[in-house]
């Protein structure tokens, strides 16, 4: 998975205040792909090494069956200046990058072949959720 995206507008952007993370709620989070998902309960940031560890968890449980989708991606970074450099001198370098998250959407989709292994699937969803720092919900969806 890639960690930063290939192209930004600007260079570095403002640091997001805990204003945005109070977002309104996600009107429609219907999956696209999959049909099992894990859905977001609050707002929050996820990191890059946070989905990774959640990829990770699915992977594991899942041994190689069923497809992952992930609908978030981490677009937006934080700067941070070296420890014991004098004041001014311009803005940090990247340091983390980071996605928000709204309350209602979805994170994490997947696709399964067969209802045998449903419950396993479940299973991954949890293990993946307790990777986030943030509340989430297994959903099920039909077409």
């Amino acid at each position: 998975m890639k960690q930063n995206p290939s192209r930004l507008k600007f260079k570095k952007n403002h640091k997001p205040s805990s204003s945005n993370l109070i977002l309104k709620q996600q009107k429609e989070a219907h999956t696209i792909k999959g049909l099992l998902s894990l859905k977001s309960i609050e707002n929050g940031r996820l990191t890059y090494k946070q989905i990774e560890a959640c990829r990770k968890a699915i992977r594991r449980k899942l041994k190689k069956q069923g497809i992952i989708f992930f609908r978030i991606f981490t677009n937006i970074s934080l700067t941070k200046k070296p420890v014991a450099t004098r004041m001014g001198s311009g803005k940090g370098n990247h340091n983390i990058w980071i996605c928000l998250i709204k309350k209602g959407q979805i994170i994490v989709e997947l696709l399964f072949f067969s209802l045998v292994r449903y419950k396993l699937n479940i299973i991954a969803l949890k293990a993946a959720s307790s990777k986030l720092p943030i509340k989430t919900k297994v959903s099920l969806n039909f077409f």
